[in-house]
């Protein structure tokens, strides 16, 4: 009977975490718990950390099977496949297919009105990109590949879809603790910018008000698309899968001749692929793999990349103000990273606590859907490198 009880122990994911590295599975249940918590009852980024946190939680219960990686060498060559549940669904990640989609809904639910009425705002989006060419070096002299941290970079940019797809594409094996970092940052825009903003401006500059922005024809929205789209892939062509899927989503909505497609885009099929990339994404993060001493370095370098983004974008407010006589609030270069619209409002927020009757939203989107551009672009450009 002892026997019987200790074999039925012995068969249970009890036992396996009594094992050697059993803890670091147990870490990672606790972190899926952790970002639950804050998807459900902070409401940080919840469409995406809940299936994020669900599915890191499955993946770190012993012996359930829904994410089996296989490694075959056939002629010296080394294949990688993937089943399970969650394997299959990686596949929408591995082949590049679920990021793009994300940004067709992206783009039908954008309003570019702000930056073609305010053109001088895409400078605001080209600075913080800063942050992303910082941190890029900064891996590099930690001892990353140059796929590496031109995937570890680009967290900076505060964008997770183009992090997933630049990972997918140079450091697959660093897919898991890039996303998680990339998510986790987007999400928490509302606590990192504010200290930020407010370290690096006065209360007068906060309190700027800005001239309201003028009416942009619904030509002028469906010419900035194509003309977005044929310009940047003709330089940097291999920014087509985000920047084409981008402008075709927005160029959908602007064109207002396909409603429903704009509503499937901007709704229905943006939400299913957010749950896909969600589960796949938490499935890479078994703690086998996901908890060692590089993730921690790239968690640290998100960190640096997206404050040294923020700050990039303040600062060039900070210029641009004074070239303009203070016409211009600096607050809004905070929105210049690709966190849209949590970005935005963040730049809002603050100029609000300055003054109630500042209103600053229309003024952030600009720069905030500059920086969407500017982060894919840049993440083209490491493509090409690399």
């Amino acid at each position: 009977m002892f026997k019987a009880l200790i074999d039925f122990f012995k068969s249970t994911g009890l036992y396996f975490f009594t094992q050697p590295d059993g803890w670091k599975f147990l870490v990672m249940i606790v972190l899926a718990l952790v970002l639950l918590y804050l998807a459900v009852f902070k409401k940080f980024e919840p469409y995406l950390l809940i299936p994020i946190g669900f599915s890191m939680l499955l993946i770190n219960i012993p012996d359930t099977n829904m994410f089996v990686e296989t490694k075959t060498i056939v002629d010296g060559v080394e294949t990688t496949t993937y089943s399970g549940l969650f394997g299959y669904l990686y596949y929408g990640v591995k082949l590049g297919i679920y990021p793009p989609l994300i940004f067709l809904g992206i783009g039908a639910t954008t309003d570019f009105g702000p930056l073609i009425a305010n053109p001088k705002s895409m400078l605001l989006g080209a600075a913080a990109q800063i942050g992303i060419f910082i941190t890029f070096l900064g891996a590099i002299l930690l001892g990353f590949s140059g796929p590496e941290s031109a995937s570890i970079g680009i967290i900076g940019g505060a964008d997770g879809p183009t992090s997933i797809l630049l990972s997918s594409r140079l450091a697959p094996e660093l897919i898991g603790p890039i996303s998680v970092a990339a998510y986790s940052y987007m999400a928490l825009v509302p606590l990192i910018q504010p200290p930020i903003i407010r370290l690096l401006t006065t209360k007068k500059e906060r309190s700027i008000k800005m001239e309201q922005l003028r009416e942009v024809k619904p030509i002028e929205k469906i010419l900035f698309s194509v003309i977005v789209t044929v310009i940047c892939i003709i330089l940097i062509p291999s920014s087509a899968p985000i920047i084409g899927m981008l402008m075709l989503g927005n160029l959908i909505k602007e064109s207002k001749v396909a409603p429903n497609l704009t509503k499937t885009a901007g709704e229905s099929l943006l939400y299913i692929i957010t749950i896909l990339l969600g589960l796949s994404i938490g499935a890479t993060t078994s703690g086998a793999t996901f908890l060692k001493l590089e993730t921690l370095m790239i968690v640290g370098l998100g960190l640096i990349a997206f404050a040294v983004a923020t700050a990039s974008g303040v600062i060039g407010g900070k210029i641009m103000c004074k070239l303009t006589k203070g016409k211009v609030n600096p607050i809004i270069g905070a929105a210049g990273v690709s966190a849209v619209p949590m970005a935005a409002r963040v730049a809002h927020k603050e100029g609000q606590r300055e003054d109630q009757n500042n209103y600053l939203l229309m003024h952030a989107m600009g720069p905030n859907v500059a920086g969407v551009i500017g982060s894919a672009i840049a993440a083209g450009l490491f493509l090409m490198f690399f």
